[in-house]
């Protein structure tokens, strides 16, 4: 039986075998320094800097937005092309971002939204309900041929894509991505409490998962 503590992340991932790079890379939050990311951000604000400061935000963030997104929609094209109007919207909204939130946590926000909404497309297109699209993502991961992760770490990504949505972006950005509450409370626009709680949830459902599998 897999066993995860609520709280603690560094003692989760030692719980299973996360070493292949589709299932855990280096926190997004993390991919540059504070300063340097306040340096970016005023260089898109600049005329004269935005397009090339908008290629290194596409060169810099492009992995780590993908693994967010992959880990919401199993399809591999179907991440790449979120992906790509991941980059598309924050383009076209850039002279609305005024910096008031980090840049790396806008494009998160940008990239789930993506995410989310391509699924309910998926449901309204093929008629399904929110079950059977949980059970069709858990097909969909078992038959996924990019993913060259070990069989505890599939199952783990099984066991997350049968939790309910809000409950399993919490966990995807708890557990794999180390953000603290508040972090994902800005993302999300959801209390800490509430997010303890989703948190929690998700844990023990997944702990259910492995219990019976």
């Amino acid at each position: 039986m897999l066993k995860l503590a609520p709280e603690s992340a560094e003692t989760e991932k030692k719980s299973v075998n996360l070493n292949s790079k589709a299932y855990y890379t280096p926190p997004i939050m993390a991919v540059i320094s504070t300063e340097e990311e306040l340096m970016l951000t005023e260089r898109l604000r600049q005329p004269s800097q935005c397009r090339q400061a908008f290629g290194e935000v596409v060169r810099l963030y492009s992995e780590h937005l993908y693994r967010q997104i992959r880990r919401m929609v199993p399809r591999h094209d179907d991440a790449d092309d979120l992906l790509q109007n991941t980059f598309i919207k924050a383009w076209s909204s850039l002279e609305n971002f005024r910096g008031e939130a980090k840049l790396s946590t806008w494009l998160y926000k940008i990239a789930i939204n993506e995410a989310i909404s391509f699924l309910e497309r998926e449901r309204r297109r093929q008629s399904i309900s929110i079950d059977d699209q949980q059970q069709q993502l858990v097909n969909e991961i078992e038959a996924d041929e990019h993913i060259d992760g070990d069989r505890l770490a599939q199952e783990l990504r099984k066991a997350v894509a049968t939790l309910p949505e809000k409950q399993r972006l919490v966990f995807n950005m708890k557990y794999y991505d180390d953000m603290k509450y508040e972090q994902i409370s800005e993302i999300l626009g959801t209390s800490v409490g509430a997010l303890k709680t989703s948190y929690h949830l998700a844990v023990k459902k997944i702990e259910h998962f492995f219990s019976e599998h």
